[in-house]
């Protein structure tokens, strides 16, 4: 009789250490799943950013919204506070929460020798010979003048005139590329600076220009159906009225 009472009340006993345990247990995983939801603001995307998009339009197309915590990716951003002058290094998806490390410096997205783009504006390449290139001493990062020489119908008072004209100025060039020189010779010791200035390029160069669509249209059509020269033509240059130079004019 003792024994059966004593294996009831030790059975009881394990009941309700089993059923406290359980309870503990349940209340931890609540307690565990409350902390994960807990809202945490952050900056999701509302709309596709392009790779290369600047702050200003990262801002536009981002919004402050709570998250739970287990969702929140690490170095999600809460603000764009302290990154001026940072763009998208990669296309972002709406819907997405916008991380730091999508955030980078410009020229990182640059290829090696060259420049970023503007913004707004976008690159045409021309290939040209070296004398018109300033003998292919140009290179990314240089603004040019862009000269078009047609041998007639580009002026309408003298439509069989041969012409030319400056037709812009200061243009970025954001990337050169050029031929590779095979040497026979053994390597020069001269520094490669002043070998570049005193070298005769050979071959073509493939000039990139960065420029709205309209001027890139005018730079595209003369090259195609004129020819073109380029100046090398730093800020501190001095632009005059300029004009059509016409043949008989040349020498007035």
């Amino acid at each position: 009789m003792k024994t059966r009472l004593l294996g009831g009340i030790v059975a009881l006993v394990l009941a309700i250490v089993g059923t406290l345990l359980l309870v503990a247990y349940v209340q931890g995983t609540e307690a565990r799943a409350q902390k994960d939801l807990q809202p945490i603001e952050v900056l999701v995307v509302q709309s596709q950013i392009p790779e290369g998009s600047d702050l200003e339009k990262i801002k536009a197309s981002v919004k402050l919204t709570s998250m739970p915590s287990a969702s929140v990716p690490n170095g999600a951003l809460k603000s764009l506070d302290g990154i001026e002058g940072k763009v998208a290094s990669v296309e972002i998806l709406p819907g997405e929460a916008l991380l730091g490390a999508r955030l980078v410096d410009p020229q990182s997205l640059s290829a090696p020798g060259s420049v970023p783009v503007p913004a707004g504006m976008q690159e045409i390449s021309v290939q040209l010979e070296a004398q018109r290139v300033v003998g292919g001493r140009i290179a990314a990062g240089d603004t040019v003048g862009v000269i078009v020489l047609f041998d007639k119908g580009a002026n309408r008072e003298a439509p069989d005139a041969e012409t030319a004209q400056q037709v812009f100025h200061k243009v970025l060039v954001t990337s050169v590329q050029r031929s590779v020189a095979k040497s026979t010779t053994k390597p020069s010791e001269t520094d490669p600076a002043e070998q570049a200035n005193t070298e005769l390029p050979s071959g073509q160069l493939l000039v990139t220009l960065a420029r709205n669509d309209v001027d890139s249209t005018k730079i595209a059509f003369g090259a195609e159906f004129g020819s073109v020269w380029l100046t090398k033509e730093p800020d501190t240059s001095v632009e005059s009225a300029g004009g059509v130079i016409k043949k008989l004019e040349l020498y007035r």
